[in-house]
């Protein structure tokens, strides 16, 4: 059973869900000529968001819901960054938006919805935590990128987004249940434990190679970053920013947890297998650039 003491380490995350809800209802209500009372509203919601997570940064470490939950330097840096890109987000695209009569409220609730998945990324200490928020970013990012219902081009967008992003997802729980497999335990720093003495050494290696490719596909790394052209040209330009800058900080954050606190033991063989898709992205990127 959640106890008082988990509720407030995961303040932050209750109290957004809890609050979108809120304001979703608030927009439904609201008349046409009032629409703007929702932008300033999610504005407000993200500050007192970063708030409460510089108010759990003063209590140092802590971990909630059995350490499947974890708060610590690097999860408040990440959050509040992943905030304060949406409130940009939102600011810079409410005059996009309002050109193109696409300031509708789902697009405030759609934005704030996926920066708590990325948020969750950032303290997730256990994998079932990183799925849940992986999934929350995901599923939130596709209905924004197909926000202009009236654009062919928007739709494919949506479409390719969705199909490759839901590959890369199944690989990446295929690599979970691999490791889960290897390890038999789901918590990340238990996971780190167990491996140097695990007793299926190659299945934790064809886990760890799934997981890559769902991290690297999040990442937009070479040759897993097919879907960025399409999706980037074809999002309205509010939701560029957004998959660019709130998603980027939150495949960051699914990096390091996964790869620095989960599969340390094995940084040698990951270490390897980043630097060549380095590599190749650099090569890549910059040749397809001179082409087009």
């Amino acid at each position: 059973m959640p106890t008082l003491a988990d509720i407030l380490t995961m303040l932050p995350e209750l109290y957004l869900v809890a609050s979108i809800c809120v304001l979703l209802l608030i927009d439904v209500f609201l008349p046409k000529e009032r629409r703007d009372v929702t932008h300033y509203l999610a504005i407000v919601i993200a500050l007192v968001a970063i708030w409460l997570v510089f108010g759990n940064a003063a209590h140092g470490t802590l971990t909630a819901f059995g350490g499947m939950y974890v708060s610590d330097g690097m999860a408040t840096i990440l959050k509040v960054f992943i905030l304060l890109a949406a409130i940009l987000v939102m600011v810079f695209g409410r005059p996009y938006l309002k050109q193109r009569n696409l300031q509708v409220g789902e697009f405030y609730v759609l934005v704030l919805f996926a920066s708590v998945g990325g948020m969750l990324l950032a303290s997730a200490g256990s994998l079932i935590t990183v799925y849940l928020g992986l999934q929350l970013l995901a599923l939130c990012s596709y209905t924004l990128v197909a926000l202009n219902r009236e654009s062919p081009l928007s739709s494919e967008a949506a479409m390719k987004y969705f199909v490759l992003s839901a590959l890369a997802s199944g690989l990446l729980l295929y690599g979970m249940s691999m490791i889960y497999g290897a390890t038999g335990t789901l918590d990340l720093g238990q996971i780190a434990g167990i491996i140097p003495n695990a007793a299926h050494p190659n299945l934790l290696l064809f886990g760890m190679v799934f997981m890559l490719v769902g991290i690297t596909f999040e990442l937009g790394v070479a040759p897993f970053h097919m879907w960025l052209p399409d999706v980037y040209e074809g999002a309205p330009t509010a939701v560029t920013n957004f998959i660019g800058s709130v998603s980027k900080l939150a495949a960051f954050g699914l990096a390091v947890r996964l790869l620095e606190y989960g599969l340390h033991p094995l940084v040698t063989d990951w270490q390897a297998i980043l630097a060549a898709l380095a590599t190749v992205s650099l090569i890549l990127g910059n040749v397809v650039a001179i082409a087009q």
